[in-house]
Formats: C-alpha cells, structure tokens, sequence
C-alpha cells in the first residue's frame, strides 16, 4: 500500500502534532530504611534504569508514533543485548498507537480496494486490518530484532543533527543502506533489506489472497516497505527540530 503509508504518515503527522500528550510520572518503590540489601537493590534498579534510558528512548514522533529506537547526539553508546532488541521491538510493535495506525492504514486501504480478494464490508476490513497489522508487526521484528542479532548489528537510528538540510536528508536516506555494527562501525544494513525482503515474502505467500501471491509482488511489497522506512528515517531525523519549534517558549512584548 505504498499510496496509504506516504499519505498517511503525513496526514497523521499533521494531526498527532496538535494531539500533544503528556507522560504520568513514575511511581517509585519504597525500601526499608538501614537496610543494606534493600539499599543494594535500589542502586542496582537505579543503574539498570539508567542504562536502558540510555540505550532506547520513550520518544515518540508527533507526540504519538513510538520512537523508541532513536538517539539524539549519542555518541558511542554501548550496543543492545540480544534481549534489549527483541523487548524494545515488542514495546513498539504493540503500542496502543499502533493498533490505531493500522485501522488508519486498513481504511485508506478499503477505499482504494486495494486487493480485491479481500471483498468489501466489516470482513473485507477486519481481513485488511489482519493484513496490515501483522506485515508490520513482522517486518518490525525482521528488521529490528531476527536480523540485527543474528549478523550483530544495531537496529537503532542516530539522529545527525548536523549540516545543511540537504545533508542531513542525505545522511537519514543513507541509513536504509549503511547501519551501525554492534562493534561500533559503519556496516551494510543487512538487516534492513534482507529483514523487510523476508516479510515481503512471509506476509505475501501465507495471509494475503491467493491472486496477490506472486513474485512481482512480492518485489512491489518489498520495494514498499523500503520505501517507507526511507520517509521514516527522514522524519526521524528532523523530528527533534519540529518538536523543539513546537516547544519554544514565547518571547514577552517588549515594554
């Protein structure tokens, strides 16, 4: 559904920006005072917080699209554990949000009848709904947890933040193709096109009709869903800018 995706991730841009929400603070865990061991325990707590905040974000593009694995001015950060990756993935895949994209994108997708064999009504639309929800809750998963484990590399985004808006357009497009290696060098995104072919493939020749169950595509869903993670990638990278614009205090009239 390449029309529905760059539509809407534009209309829903524009939209969940004035939809700004607020976060709840913490609760904290109280302790027993003079106890050395429930001391221990909230140190070693503190520290593991500490570090996963520092390792994945809570952001979130326009105040609502989860954007967990994007750091701004990071640095050399320690790489993500094998479990760290699969945990951050599931939180993004299965965020509320989400399950509220997807019925945006399973609409768009009714009206244009896109894959017919699906039919029209609520079945056309709960099987459309399926579709979407599971092409990418897999390819989340390829891309961002099967893949970057298995060949070591980081399924995290970092922002640039620096140069021209040409630039740093650049820089966001590039990253499609060059990702960070958990050793901490620059390396071929394997996990991005090898992860987004191999949910092309699964989501085309298992749930999709039968009519849509070929090669070409096949090659059409996987140049999609490149695609779409390319514009993501690029309001990644310009996100920080818009919400610090949205967030500027108003200067006070002059006396």
């Amino acid at each position: 559904m390449p029309k529905s995706k760059i539509f809407l991730i534009l209309f829903f841009s524009c939209v969940a920006a004035v939809a700004q929400t607020t976060s709840t603070p913490s609760s904290t865990q109280q302790t027993l005072p003079n106890s050395p061991s429930s001391s221990q325990a909230a140190d070693k707590k503190t520290d593991n917080q500490s570090a996963n905040s520092q390792a994945t974000s809570k952001d979130r593009l326009f105040y609502a699209l989860p954007n967990f694995l994007t750091l701004e001015n990071s640095g050399q950060v320690p790489p993500l554990t094998t479990g760290q990756k699969f945990k951050v993935v599931t939180r993004s895949a299965f965020d509320p949000v989400q399950f509220v994209w997807y019925g945006f994108l399973s609409g768009i997708s009714q009206a244009e009848n896109s894959e017919p064999g699906y039919g029209q009504g609520a079945e056309g639309y709960g099987k459309r709904y399926g579709a979407a929800f599971a092409d990418g809750t897999i390819e989340n998963f390829m891309v961002g947890a099967v893949y970057t484990s298995v060949l070591r590399q980081d399924p995290r985004f970092f922002q640039s933040g620096q140069g021209s808006f040409a630039h740093r357009t650049g820089y966001a497009i590039s990253r499609v193709f060059l990702t960070r290696g958990d050793n901490g060098h620059t390396q071929f995104n394997f996990s991005e096109i090898l992860g987004s072919a191999s949910s092309a493939a699964i989501s085309t020749y298992s749930y999709h009709p039968s009519g849509d169950r070929t090669l070409s595509n096949t090659a059409s869903v996987w140049g999609s869903e490149m695609g779409y993670d390319t514009i993501t990638f690029v309001v990644k990278e310009f996100w920080p800018d818009i919400r610090r614009k949205l967030h500027k205090p108003k200067t006070a009239p002059a006396q």
